[in-house]
């Protein structure tokens, strides 16, 4: 049974900066890519950036390129997203995700094991 559970959360305001960290048990953390996902009230859920198994290939989605940085620790069994400079429309429900696969992907449907997300608020 894979679990995962993230942490780091909270409340910042415009311009600040927040780490996520994402801990993924149950099987071989170092085999799959993971994902950073992010839904808001009334919004899809989207995918806000991925690495691959290994860390050497990382995604983001267009809204927060250079200002979030994906990173893993195989060792600790443990993804991170990394987030500054931030905007009030970053604010929403973060979920950690754990692929089905090694490659990164920003496609929901490669994604099959879900944290229960952490919120971030970011006021102006």
């Amino acid at each position: 049974q894979v679990q995962v559970v993230e942490s780091g959360g909270g409340l910042v305001q415009a311009g600040g900066s927040l780490r996520l960290s994402c801990v993924a048990s149950g099987r071989t953390f170092s085999n799959y890519a993971m994902g950073w996902f992010r839904q808001a009230p009334g919004k899809e859920r989207e995918c806000v950036a991925a690495i691959d198994y290994s860390g050497g290939n990382l995604y983001y989605g267009d809204s927060v390129k250079g200002r979030f940085t994906i990173s893993r620790d195989n060792a600790k069994y443990t993804v991170y997203l990394q987030m500054n400079s931030l905007k009030p429309e970053d604010t929403a429900v973060y979920y950690c995700s754990a692929g089905r696969y090694g490659r990164a992907s920003m496609k929901i449907d490669e994604y099959g094991y879900w944290g229960q997300g952490t919120q971030v608020t970011v006021s102006s």
